[in-house]
């Protein structure tokens, strides 16, 4: 099982493994969060982040999730990344993470693009043509 890992300012990682955890009705297993404060830099947060990889890495590699493109949470992803074993997207939210945790017994390199495809398909603009039926 691919494990996953959101990096993320202040309790957003924390509140997506909530809000999975309702979605979904169990505790994801093989799953973390590392929390980035204000007063964080790379020095501080890269070696929890290596530490938290480790851990979740039982063979089959490890998707970081990070929160927002080119802040701290994204550029520590950077740092870790390693093609094939450790792999990034940027721009978390629910339902990019609700599908990672439901396809992680795919290769991590289809999970990358599961993320991605969740990501952007879960940001839905509302309109007539599809809120008819919350009338």
């Amino acid at each position: 099982m691919i494990g996953i890992l959101i990096i993320a300012h202040g309790s957003l990682g924390e509140s997506l493994l909530d809000c999975a955890k309702h979605v979904l009705g169990k505790e994801p297993q093989q799953m973390a969060y590392l929390a980035v404060k204000n007063n964080d830099d790379l020095s501080t947060v890269l070696p929890k982040a290596k530490e938290m990889v480790a851990q979740l890495n039982t063979g089959s590699g490890v998707l970081v999730l990070s929160d927002m493109y080119g802040a701290t949470p994204c550029n520590t992803v950077g740092k870790l990344l390693k093609p094939g074993i450790i792999e990034g997207v940027a721009g978390v939210n629910l339902p990019m993470l609700v599908r990672t945790l439901n396809y992680r017994d795919i290769s991590l390199r289809e999970l990358v693009e599961k993320a991605v495809s969740g990501g952007r398909e879960g940001v839905v603009h509302f309109d007539e043509k599809n809120c008819d039926h919350y009338e």
